[in-house]
């Protein structure tokens, strides 16, 4: 039974009581009662009138670790004095939520704390506004007009001074970047020695025909451009959100990524999860798309890695690849080395053990791929994004 039918009830049974016993104080009690209950029928049939909803999420947008908040505005049609007013609202993975509402005349303000997020999209959906009278007898639920709204919590992103693929490819012989078209980097034409070049640079077919040292001119050329494949595997995927192996490989997808677009060249990012992502980025300005992608990516890829790399991909035509994943499926790593024969490939090894506080161990497929001459870098947890993948420690590693 509802306090309002509770108080009718009452004031009845307090009637009934004073005419049975010619009590005038139960009778104004249940006077009162029967008063009370009606004032609150009429109450709630005043403001039972639709309600326009506004939230406003803050930050925007925001970043893995952020405190959001929700700023509610709840503005009423109804001028009727309310007794209390709290809203109600259901964010998916982060439950249901409610708040109390200040009201000041027909505008009611309140904030949802939602507290540190980790990343990922949160819909806010099913929002129910609840109205108490003065007397805390009835509580209307009127109809709510409120916009459907996304919460975007995207990865925190390194900034990396160069690229661990760069000096390691740099680390080989010191000059076969230069030599490879994907690098940048195309024949141009030949000119006179120039003492204390390279003997290295020396065009020999050249040179013989015309008696005399020739060296090969080299002009900097268009890049074919880079592709960021995230394996989305869900079988390497271990530890708490925000902190499991999965979300340290979105961040060093993402921080990769940034790299390129602030150097200018063109990248892809890929995933191989069930949507097939895939984001290219022209411009510093598509960033954002991609990281968006990013901040919704889950480890549920249908296929291995292995198997991903075997099919037909346009974007496996050309270009550089750089792989984000923590497999240990031998079939990949070969399936890597076989894709390496055809284009210039880096290799970000996630080590998914060490996020579960196992002992960590090298990984033969790793040492393979860096036997193979392909770059790798492996990030543990706690690891330092901007350290693990970025040119200069890889650069003091090959100095030795």
């Amino acid at each position: 039974m509802t306090p309002r039918r509770g108080a009718l009830a009452l004031g009845a049974i307090a009637l009934v009581a004073a005419l049975a016993t010619g009590s005038r104080a139960i009778g104004v009690v249940g006077v009162g009662f029967l008063f009370a209950g009606a004032l609150t029928w009429l109450w709630a049939w005043l403001v039972d009138a639709p309600v326009a909803v506004t939230q406003t999420i803050t930050p925007s947008p925001a970043v893995e670790g952020d405190r959001v908040r929700v700023e509610i505005e709840a503005a009423r049609t109804s001028r009727v004095p309310l007794g209390s007013m709290s809203l109600r609202v259901s964010g998916g993975r982060l439950g249901v939520r409610s708040c109390r509402l200040r009201s000041r005349g027909r505008v009611a303000m309140g904030s949802l704390d939602l507290g540190r997020l980790p990343r990922g999209v949160f819909s806010l959906s099913g929002t129910e506004l609840a109205l108490g009278d003065l007397l805390g007898l009835v509580t209307v639920r009127p109809r709510v007009a409120c916009d459907a709204q996304t919460i975007v919590v995207r990865p925190r992103l390194s900034a990396l001074d160069g690229l661990f693929s760069d000096a390691g490819r740099a680390a080989g012989d010191g000059r076969r970047i230069l030599l490879r078209r994907s690098a940048g980097f195309d024949f141009h034409s030949v000119r006179q020695y120039e003492q204390g070049e390279s003997l290295r640079r020396v065009h020999w077919p050249t040179s013989a025909r015309r008696g005399q040292l020739m060296v090969k001119e080299l002009e900097d050329t268009a890049h074919d451009g880079v592709v960021v494949l995230l394996d989305c595997d869900p079988r390497c995927a271990v530890g708490e959100p925000a902190s499991s192996s999965f979300d340290a490989a979105v961040r060093a997808a993402g921080s990769i990524l940034q790299a390129h677009a602030t150097r200018g060249r063109m990248a892809t990012l890929v995933s191989t999860g069930r949507s097939r992502a895939v984001a290219p980025v022209r411009s510093a300005g598509d960033l954002d798309g991609a990281v968006g992608h990013l901040a919704a990516a889950e480890p549920d890829a249908l296929d291995g890695l292995g198997r991903f790399l075997a099919g037909d991909h346009a974007w496996l035509a050309s270009g550089e690849l750089a792989i984000v994943t923590a497999t240990t499926d031998p079939a990949a790593f070969a399936q890597v080395l076989a894709v390496a024969t055809r284009r210039l490939v880096s290799v970000v090894w996630v080590d998914a053990a060490s996020h579960t506080g196992r002992p960590t161990r090298a990984e033969p497929g790793l040492l393979r791929l860096a036997a193979h001459g392909i770059p790798t870098a492996v990030v543990r947890e706690g690891d330092d994004l901007a350290v693990v993948l970025s040119a200069p420690t890889l650069q003091a590693v090959a100095r030795g």
